[in-house]
């Protein structure tokens, strides 16, 4: 079974790096990578992360269109429950035309505290804004008048004037919904085309998850998914060792500051992080040889029925030689191996 590759966009730099000089090296990023074979794009969304500078989502995909044609486009994950759906819905669709038809939407709930009280949400009512919004996002990207009154939201025949790209066997952009805890899995099942697993679980409990997310779609009688996707963290490098360490330093400062930001309390009871890399990053991230990449990338196709791998190779203040280096080294010995 073939998969897909998705090019996880850096989207954060360190503070005091030349914003416009990290722009053109994401874009000499994209650009290898879909020379490298990698069939999309993705970035995430967080919001007052300083004192890292971050690029959001729809603006800057919306400038890689140019650099991808043909990629798919997925913000992954916007933190819908803090923007409003009608101007989620129209972004959305701009960023699907202006892809030729291929974006995927990816939404999650989001966990910061400082992101819910900036845009004045009470975190109590994320999961019901979270249902609210994207029924309306959907119902108007239908094309037709919306009256909906819900808790947060009321439209009396109200209709966007721009809409997505539509086919016979694509009547909207397919959604991909994230999730950390039980609970969100559920409901990813329940509401979405697909659950993006995350990329910092342990693979022990995301293949507990995922039965749960396939179990419950089956209980709700909703047929099994058209697509399994899996972000994960990913260096490769002519030996292991090199490929150690040239991301160690970054990811381990990455998961530090993923731990203050309060990621790791978001883990489901069977998983948690250690403060010792070698033990986070086992059944976790992806670091080494060719041949060590492809063992591991494939078992997640077999064994998972994995069908695309959302893979970051990049981490703030990481070299642009050695990111182009590893694109490079997964376009020669990898991905043809797996895309076959």
């Amino acid at each position: 079974m073939p998969v897909r590759f998705i090019y996880a966009l850096p989207a954060q730099c360190p503070a005091g790096y030349p914003a416009d000089r990290f722009l053109a090296e994401m874009v000499e990023q994209a650009q290898a990578a879909r020379a490298a074979g990698f069939g999309g794009l993705t970035s995430p969304q967080h919001h007052l992360v300083g004192p890292l500078q971050y690029f959001q989502p729809v603006a800057l995909l919306s400038r890689m269109a140019a650099e991808a044609p043909g990629m798919e486009l997925i913000p992954g994950i916007i933190l819908l429950a803090l923007h409003h759906p009608v101007e989620i819905a129209e972004s959305l669709a701009t960023l699907d035309v202006i892809s030729g038809g291929r974006l995927v939407a990816g939404f999650g709930l989001g966990y910061r505290e400082p992101e819910f009280a900036a845009f004045g949400v009470a975190r109590g009512e994320r999961v019901a804004r979270f249902e609210e919004y994207l029924a309306v996002i959907q119902e108007l990207w239908t094309g037709e008048p919306v009256t909906f009154h819900g808790r947060f939201v009321r439209l009396e025949g109200q209709q966007i004037a721009l809409q997505p790209l539509k086919s016979p066997s694509r009547p909207r952009p397919p959604i991909w919904l994230g999730a950390n805890a039980d609970p969100g899995v559920k409901r990813a099942a329940r509401l979405g085309d697909a659950w993006l697993m995350n990329p910092h679980g342990a693979l022990p409990a995301l293949k507990r998850q995922l039965q749960l997310y396939l179990d419950t779609r089956a209980e709700l009688g909703r047929p099994a998914p058209d697509r399994i996707p899996l972000a994960k963290e990913l260096f490769v490098a002519e030996d292991s060792a090199l490929a150690f360490k040239c991301a160690a330093p970054f990811v381990q400062e990455k998961y530090r500051t993923y731990a203050s930001w309060g990621q790791a309390s978001t883990l489901p009871a069977d998983d948690s992080w250690s403060e010792d890399f070698t033990a986070l990053m086992r059944d976790r991230f992806v670091i080494g040889d060719p041949d060590e990449v492809v063992q591991t990338l494939t078992s997640y196709r077999d064994e998972m029925g994995v069908t695309d791998l959302s893979l970051r190779l990049c981490w703030p203040g990481m070299p642009q030689s050695d990111v182009l280096s590893a694109i490079e080294l997964l376009g020669k010995h990898v991905v043809p191996r797996l895309v076959a």
